[in-house]
């Protein structure tokens, strides 16, 4: 019989009210941030902004000056937002990540704008500003053994390792989670990766190689990427579900990220296979826990948490459309959704692509 466990969403960046710790408390200078690209992006403490870069494979924070507001009372609608980005950084661009700045309800926008990273911030109001880069609070960390910067492969398997050096990042425990991949000293394919940065950001390690059982492939792959993740306290535990292509969503502890030896983790769901995990928030309603993601293929999908922390997992090829382990079900309403972000207790932002090119902001009620 499976114990019942007890979850608990732990909101782990949320420092909602105005702090006196100086931005030179937490290790930032003033300088400049030479971003490379625009990637992936988190909020640490006190307005912090955490950016990957991943054409640099390394991971900035910029003291944004944005650390109080009332995210209850903001809501956003804006169509059009990538047209709106392009007028404020006088290019065409394409955004890589929107999130929440939980302590104010400001919502940034990272984007690619020509070959040049820019950083986009959106008020209360709608109005949008480009977030200063230069003469700025700023430190940087560089991750070690990342993936060379050049074009491998051939065919489907075609690309950038680069480009995966970062492919999400999290503030969690006064820690900085890194995912991404590494070099394989064997050769072939890159190594699945996660980093435990120290933050204020001073230094960092080789991280750990995880492995998973794909269910859709049936078998053990330490190739296959954390697409997006996120920290999750399962029965008072530190833990990460991490979002992967073809969609197995995996367990890992965040103690055993620690190893010197590749991790495997315990793969609790297969949401369908030919398909990308795009983003993913937890949230809490009606006394349960749950998990909001966005896909490629199968839409916005909410899913269970119930059990989420039990011993056992996937070990077996799953066949009939590859679904198995945590139950969900599909927003009919959400579609075209490629990013999301929790704007506070009851409503998160939702980033929808639409036919043509244009793409909007929306609020929604957390379902």
């Amino acid at each position: 019989m499976r114990a019942k466990l007890l979850l608990s969403c732990t909101v782990l960046v949320a420092l909602a009210t105005v702090s006196t710790v100086s931005a030179a408390d937490w290790g930032l200078k003033k300088g400049n941030a030479d971003l490379k690209s625009a990637g992936p992006l988190a909020f640490g403490p006190d307005g912090i902004l955490l950016i990957g870069d991943t054409k640099a494979a390394t991971v900035f924070a910029i003291d944004t000056g944005d650390a109080s507001g009332e995210p209850g009372k903001v809501s956003y609608s804006i169509k059009g937002l990538n047209e709106k980005v392009a007028e404020v950084v006088g290019q065409s661009v394409t955004i890589n990540d929107v999130i929440v700045n939980p302590a104010s309800g400001n919502v940034y926008v990272s984007a690619s704008a020509d070959g040049k990273a820019a950083i986009v911030r959106i008020d209360a109001s709608g109005a949008l500003s480009q977030v200063k880069l230069e003469g700025v609070g700023v430190a940087k960390v560089a991750l070690p053994n990342a993936p060379e910067d050049k074009i491998f492969g051939e065919g489907r398997r075609r690309g950038n390792a680069r480009d995966e050096s970062i492919t999400d990042l999290a503030f969690s425990d006064g820690k900085v989670l890194v995912s991404g991949v590494s070099p394989n000293p064997a050769g072939g394919r890159p190594l699945s990766t996660v980093r435990e940065l120290a933050f204020p950001l001073t230094s960092a390690d080789a991280g750990v190689n995880i492995e998973i059982y794909h269910g859709a492939h049936g078998g053990v792959e330490n190739f296959s990427t954390v697409r997006t993740f996120v920290p999750f306290t399962i029965d008072d535990e530190p833990s990460l579900l991490a979002g992967f292509t073809c969609t197995p969503l995996v367990r890992f502890d965040v103690d055993s990220l620690k190893s010197e030896t590749p991790v495997r983790g315990t793969t609790v769901a297969e949401l369908g296979n030919q398909n990308r995990p795009y983003d993913m928030i937890v949230y809490e309603k009606d006394g349960e826990t749950w998990l909001l993601m966005a896909n490629s293929a199968r839409g916005v999908m909410k899913i269970s948490t119930q059990d989420i922390g039990r011993s056992e997992g996937i070990t077996e090829r799953v066949t009939g459309g590859g679904v198995a382990g945590q139950k969900y079900e599909t927003i009919e309403q959400l579609k075209g959704v490629v990013q999301l972000d929790r704007l506070n207790d009851s409503h998160a932002i939702i980033l929808v692509q639409n036919e043509g090119g244009s793409q909007d902001l929306a609020t929604i009620e957390l379902p």
